[in-house]
């Protein structure tokens, strides 16, 4: 398995996995020089000042205890501890306490009571400025108050705000620097994917080398491509200029014809137009149309005015409402017509549907005919498949090329064709999907 689980928490977009990349290893550093100052600093610094303050609290307790009575005590204790800075008392309370945030506070406290004997308690709690040590003696209580600074270092959270401040502006350097680099990957992935999907943005290779050589070698394939599309597209309208002109000779001698061959040879000549004008419209597959803003219900409205009359009754449904789409309109009106004539052919009721999505407009056409069943589903979208056992031929199957141009066309615009079991009325429901994402915004 190894750390295939990990991928699961890791962004998946190249701009937080560089992130990781770039923090990841700072906050790493930060974390151990952190670990190794604190060590140093609150641990071994703060112990060998406790060391040197606690000589002198021990010597003062040592005179006290010498004293005959209390007032001697108090007056030797005052007597030494004026010159040390260590103000000495035999009255007072207190308990062994610190402030939640200070951190030193732990060496103080332990450290002074591994080097001081008879200590009582230890209290930080009053402020971080000073030190009450409270020790028995034998004429009372003696409570020595000191200054903090002579046990911890002063300031000890400048260097880490220093470092902290330090790590902040070098990763947003970093990110600045890592934007600018990623950019241009960027762009250049919305760029081969709106050419994916029929539109062409103007790109310009920049950034690192191998980023210009990528963009570079992308705008030549691209190029490449574009030629392509039209010399076919070239070469496409001069065979159907030449298939058609004998194909209407034909028709025109065979009309002349009354005789049941005659029927039979014109009927040929029907199939092999049809057959030439769907090749050349899955071929052709509107290559040279622009994309633009267009309102998906009116496209299908086009489409459904424009079946053929005497068909089966076409009913159209509209379920929420959204912004236009970038589409080549053409090419969506073909292929929701394909869809459409499809059901037509196999059923006596159509529902055609546009469904608002939040990301998506989603176009559906339903029909009450046989259907597809569900083992063909798959085969159905290819080119020049025909399903004789599940539509018949005898009402207009037609060349196998209908649901190959939708799916085609639908691709073309970053989406896809589903085909399935219509729920409502029981045959084929064939489905478009179209992002409403903009490539190039």
């Amino acid at each position: 398995m190894g750390f295939e689980w990990l991928k699961r928490f890791l962004p998946r977009g190249l701009y937080g996995r560089a992130a990781i990349i770039l923090v990841l290893p700072v906050v790493t550093l930060q974390l151990v020089l952190t670990e190794a100052f604190l060590q140093r600093h609150f641990e071994d610094v703060t112990s060998q000042m406790v060391r040197s303050v606690a000589f002198e609290v021990n010597w003062i307790l040592d005179e006290m205890r010498a004293a005959r009575d209390a007032g001697a005590a108090l007056e030797r204790g005052r007597g030494i501890g004026g010159p040390l800075e260590i103000s000495v008392a035999l009255e007072g309370d207190g308990e062994t306490d610190r402030l939640f945030y200070d951190v030193s506070g732990v060496t103080v406290t332990d450290k002074f009571f591994q080097e001081v004997p008879g200590l009582d308690w230890v209290d930080l709690s009053t402020s971080l400025r000073i030190v009450r040590l409270g020790v028995s003696t034998p004429h009372g209580l003696a409570v020595l108050t000191l200054d903090r600074r002579r046990v911890s270092a002063s300031n000890p959270h400048q260097l880490l705000v220093l470092t902290v401040f330090t790590a902040c502006l070098m990763t947003w350097i970093g990110f600045l620097f890592l934007r600018n680099q990623l950019k241009p990957v960027t762009r250049l992935a919305r760029a081969a994917e709106a050419f994916g999907k029929g539109q062409v943005l103007d790109y310009s290779p920049s950034g690192a080398s191998e980023v210009r050589t990528a963009g570079n070698a992308f705008i030549d394939m691209r190029s490449r491509i574009e030629r392509q599309m039209e010399q076919r597209t070239m070469m496409l309208s001069g065979i159907s200029h030449d298939l058609r002109t004998p194909l209407t000779r034909l028709k025109l001698g065979l009309s002349m014809l009354e005789n049941s061959e005659a029927e039979l040879l014109r009927r040929d000549v029907e199939d092999m137009e049809r057959l030439v004008d769907e090749f050349l419209d899955f071929a052709r597959g509107d290559a040279l149309e622009s994309a633009e803003p267009t309102d998906p219900v009116e496209l299908a409205r086009s489409a459904v005015a424009g079946a053929p009359p005497g068909g089966p009754r076409i009913d159209l449904v509209v379920e929420g409402s959204g912004e236009a789409l970038s589409l080549r309109p053409m090419a969506v009106t073909r292929a929701l017509g394909n869809l459409i004539g499809n059901a037509a052919g196999f059923g006596d009721l159509v529902l055609v549907t546009v469904t608002h999505l939040p990301d998506a407009v989603r176009l559906s056409v339903e029909d009450d005919g046989p259907g597809i069943p569900e083992a063909s589903l798959a085969d159905a979208p290819k080119a020049f498949v025909r399903l004789d056992n599940a539509r018949n031929q005898d009402r207009g199957a037609g060349v196998g090329l209908g649901l190959a141009i939708a799916a085609d066309i639908a691709r073309s615009h970053g989406g896809a064709l589903r085909l399935g079991r219509s729920e409502s009325l029981g045959g084929l429901i064939a489905e478009i999907t179209l992002p409403r994402r903009v490539v190039g915004d």
